[in-house]
């Protein structure tokens, strides 16, 4: 079942315990070779080489297609041969390969990066951590706007950066994580609508949308059902509140508006939780891009709200995981 390649689910619990592990005590493995850096520059590479010219849609499908079938090929056959060298190789290079995939920490270090200074009254400073984050203008945002960053990127990350990589490690082991990682690099490189991407980022960013698109509605669930347990938690009180009765009522609502088919999901149901409204207009290198507000504003935001987004991202994550290692418990039970 993992990845075609071993028929134990044990080795798909260990992969996934092993690499959430992983993530949670060391982080980004910068100081490995990182399969996504290698992606981006195979990506960078085609991007100057075929994005030009005419036929941009059809370069751009070439494109999806030679950097999914290169991550995935090359993770497969690695993988298949560590197991045929050595079972435990296998599982190892399986843990490493996933452990590329997500983000847990990185994504609470950066949200954390920004809240820090905003909350030490450091707005200027707040702004250049937000910069590093997302590709909105940040050089004149309020405290409001900056805490409207982050608590988005939090919220939208926890799918990309965490659930998403680990469901498809669920479905097919790591090869199928790097998959769903290069169709994801894909998309934050061109799947832009701007005159150069339009065209030439078409098919990355649909593939995008497609394998978001359950993994993103399963998130908000995972969202909802951890912010029951954030009541009963030693977590910082000051100021807290998630309200959770009415918050599925508000993200069924509202997440249809969001222009991405799936990004609406997780931020909606933040904004839901924390009694915020998130969404409205950003800048993009000063030209405007107006989106539907998520959430009912029952308060504005703050730099508390980052901190808050944070306690509910790794509720999301724990309680996700959890539910994948329940189903891969079920799965080796029927099996027997």
């Amino acid at each position: 079942m993992l990845s075609g390649l071993n028929p134990s689910w044990t080795h798909v619990l260990v992969v996934i315990v092993g690499a959430v592990g992983l993530d949670l005590v060391l982080g980004d493995p910068r100081r490995f070779p990182h399969p996504v850096r290698w992606m981006g520059r195979l990506i960078a590479y085609l991007d100057r080489k075929w994005n030009k010219g005419s036929a941009r849609r059809l370069k751009g499908i070439g494109l999806l297609v030679t950097v999914v079938c290169t991550a995935g090929g090359l993770s497969w056959l690695s993988v298949w041969a560590a197991y045929r060298l050595q079972p435990v190789l296998g599982v190892v290079l399986e843990i490493f390969l996933v452990w590329a995939c997500i983000a847990i920490k990185s994504l609470h270090q950066a949200a954390m990066d920004v809240y820090r200074p905003l909350k030490a009254g450091q707005l200027q400073l707040a702004r250049g951590k937000l910069g590093e984050i997302v590709g909105r203008d940040t050089e004149r945002l309020s405290e409001k706007e900056v805490a409207r960053g982050a608590v988005e990127t939090v919220a939208e990350n926890s799918v990309d950066a965490i659930t998403a990589p680990l469901f498809w490690t669920l479905l097919g082991g790591a090869p199928l994580a790097m998959v769903y990682r290069a169709v994801n690099t894909l998309d934050a490189m061109v799947g832009y609508k701007h005159e150069r991407y339009r065209e030439f980022g078409w098919a990355s960013a649909r593939m995008d949308d497609v394998l978001n698109w359950l993994p993103a509605r399963l998130t908000a669930i995972a969202m909802w059902g951890a912010a029951w347990t954030l009541h009963f938690t030693p977590i910082p009180r000051e100021g807290w509140m998630v309200r959770t009765k009415g918050a599925w009522n508000v993200t069924l609502r509202d997440a249809p508006r969001h222009p991405s088919p799936n990004s609406g999901w997780p931020e909606a149901m933040m904004a839901a939780l924390l009694g915020v409204q998130l969404g409205g207009t950003n800048y993009y290198q000063g030209v405007p891009s107006h989106r539907p507000v998520l959430g009912e504003a029952r308060r504005l935001l703050t730099a508390d709200d980052i901190s808050r987004s944070v306690w509910v991202m790794h509720g999301t994550w724990l309680l996700f995981s959890t539910m994948l290692l329940l189903v891969l418990c079920l799965w080796g039970w029927m099996g027997r």
